[in-house]
């Protein structure tokens, strides 16, 4: 999945072309020729604050991924191929050209650049919004072009009159209970990390990295339970960064017995100024935006590389693992019976729902997940797309236009929850009605693509780009291709997206058991209809022999496939057998939370074929 980012308190009524004129106005006193907006904050969040969404409020596109160059007479944004149909639809009038990364003949940015600058001209950039490592590599594209690459103040802030504040929500004690790990115990193994790197400190901006670390959540962004924070971990003490407002005495208390002291957000510039002569600090280049790094005294050792937590946190331990699977039970008991509702509000014939759309029907599904003790709010937002919607990879509904569903048609909802004991994350594809036999073809080969991930064994050190190419081959056996990664990894209870494992064409991250992971093969034909399915993964120990270990995956995602959309002739004996045992659990696990009339549903939701 993937999600818009939260734009809700953001002024969108006046138009682009204001906002970018008065950007200009600044950028001509500054003397910079071009001003880079990416989507990002000072920690390297892949979704952020709305006190950070400059891209959002200056161009009107909403999806979570983009970046937005302006010069003093033209404007260009780049987003994935995830929004490639969205980003279309909303910069539509704005005066700002779509550049489709990922398609062949799609210019980089400093390309572009390099065509419409002249040489020696001077490109700008907030310099807490760019990692060291995006700098320094856009810096050498752009030096190639013959241009100059520049960080300097927040010139998007001195026209943004409204803005909104940096969050001050108080941050929470994330119990060990379902932690399954100490404070104390991770940040042992995090100085192991540093000792062994003969680092004395270890800078930790990442949101996500540093509630793992420390046993501690927020929300300070929708749908992910972090704060806005940074930490810096030495031998025996962690200073931790942030607003004292949002620390209650109970979670100061705990964090000082584990000798965690807290510091003002803004502290962290000269918590790094006056770092001393001779020390060594350990830094993700990633992750520490240029304006940090740049305050580290010469006279330290700076090493860079990964954050310690940054991968220590993707390995799940037996109390998290525990915990997802019982989650994923609750979970699936909620969609079973959102699944159920739906049907029963879908009449027989082209006949409308009443006042249900996409919007409501989304709605409804998380009143469902809302019943749930350990429910904390949505993963990310829903995106629901019904009818040729299903078609727009990262679709948002729109409350003025959302269509109302009907008894016909192709209906895609990719969702997901919060949870003390985990976050899910699911894409079910249904037909509202009697579906086209281009349908069925279309969804059963997007249901071999995912079986055949689900069903892979593959040889420790196995990374996550070569399994991505195991399961398109059967969409591109009929010259399909999925325009997104097959899966990503998914956090506890923390951000929905985790690196580093992923499945895509570039991810060469070595897949190790108690990794979790999303398969969400997807095949979408514009202006007419989309096809995802999505459940998720536990990588676990398989089988040894002379040629060594060898890794499967557990599907721990409890939801019926529709079996009204499969074509039964186009699968294998091994991938029916796979689709009838993998309904046979579902049945078994979700039974006993269901009513009678919902579980005489699920037996027929998951027959055997």
């Amino acid at each position: 999945m993937s999600t818009d980012i939260p734009t809700s308190n953001l002024d969108f009524s006046m138009p682009p072309a204001e906002k970018l004129e008065a950007l200009r106005t600044l950028m001509k006193i500054h003397q910079v020729e071009a001003w880079v907006v990416p989507s990002a904050d000072p920690h390297g969040s892949e979704y952020v604050a709305a006190h950070w969404q400059a891209r959002a409020f200056l161009s009107g596109f909403r999806g979570s991924a983009g970046s937005l160059v302006v010069t003093l007479e033209a404007a260009g944004l780049w987003t994935d191929p995830r929004y490639h149909i969205r980003a279309a639809q909303e910069l539509a009038g704005s005066g700002i050209q779509l550049f489709k990364a990922g398609l062949p003949g799609t210019p980089s940015i400093s390309d572009w650049l390099g065509q419409v600058l002249p040489k020696g001209a001077r490109v700008g950039f907030y310099g807490a919004v760019l990692s060291s490592l995006e700098a320094s590599s856009l810096g050498k594209a752009l030096i190639e072009q013959g241009l100059k690459l520049e960080w300097g103040d927040d010139l998007v802030g001195q026209i943004w009159s409204d803005r909104p504040s940096i969050p001050i929500e108080p941050i929470y004690l994330y119990d060990e209970v379902f932690a399954g790990e100490s404070r104390a115990a991770k940040l042992e193994r995090i100085r192991a990390g540093m000792r062994s790197l003969q680092a004395d400190y270890h800078l930790l901006c990442a949101l996500d990295d540093i509630a793992w670390s420390l046993n501690i959540r927020g929300s300070d962004i929708d749908h992910n339970p972090v704060a806005v924070c940074y930490a810096l971990v030495g031998e025996r003490t962690v200073e931790l960064f942030i607003n004292p407002q949002k620390a209650p005495d109970e979670v100061r208390a705990a964090l000082a017995s584990d000798g965690v002291s807290l510091r003002p957000y803004a502290e962290i510039e000269q918590a790094l100024a006056e770092l001393p002569a001779g020390c060594s600090i350990l830094i993700d280049p990633e992750k520490t935006n240029v304006r940090l790094s740049g305050l580290i005294p010469a006279a330290c050792r700076v090493m860079e590389g990964l954050s310690l937590p940054y991968k220590m946190k993707t390995i799940k331990n037996p109390v998290e693992l525990a915990g997802l699977r019982r989650m994923q039970v609750r979970d699936g008991a909620a969609l079973a019976r959102w699944l159920c509702w739906l049907e029963a509000h879908v009449p027989c014939g082209n006949v409308t729902l009443g006042a249900y759309t996409e919007i409501t029907a989304a709605d409804k599904l998380r009143d469902f997940r809302a019943q749930d003790e350990y429910f904390r709010g949505l993963s990310f937002g829903t995106i629901a797309g019904y009818g040729s919607n299903s078609a727009v990879g990262h679709y948002q509904s729109d409350p003025l236009s959302a269509p109302t569903l009907r008894a016909e048609g192709i209906f895609l909802i990719d969702s997901g929850g919060q949870y003390l004991d985990g976050t899910s994350d699911i894409t079910r594809t249904i037909t509202l009605g009697k579906p086209t036999p281009e349908q069925k073809q279309v969804f059963t080969t997007v249901l071999k693509s995912h079986i055949r991930l689900a069903s892979a064994s593959f040889p420790r050190g196995t990374r996550g780009q070569q399994l991505d190419a195991v399961a398109r081959e059967p969409l591109w056996r009929q010259g399909w291709n999925c325009r997104h990664g097959i899966g990503h990894g998914v956090g506890h209870f923390l951000n929905v997206h985790e690196n580093p494992p992923r499945f895509n064409e570039v991810n060469n991250t070595v897949l190790e058991a108690g990794m979790l992971l999303s398969n969400e093969p997807g095949v979408y034909f514009e202006g007419r209809f989309g096809v995802r399915l999505e459940n998720l993964l536990v990588v676990v120990p398989h089988t040894g022999s002379e040629f060594g270990e060898f890794l499967a995956f557990e599907t721990v995602s409890l939801c019926p496939i529709d079996l009204d959309l499969v074509e039964p002739g186009m699968l294998t004996r091994d991938e029916r057998d796979w689709l009838n045992e993998y309904h046979q659990r579902v049945c078994e696990m979700l039974t006993p939370l269901l009513n009678e009339a919902e579980r005489e549903w699920l037996r027929r939701e998951t027959r055997e074929i």
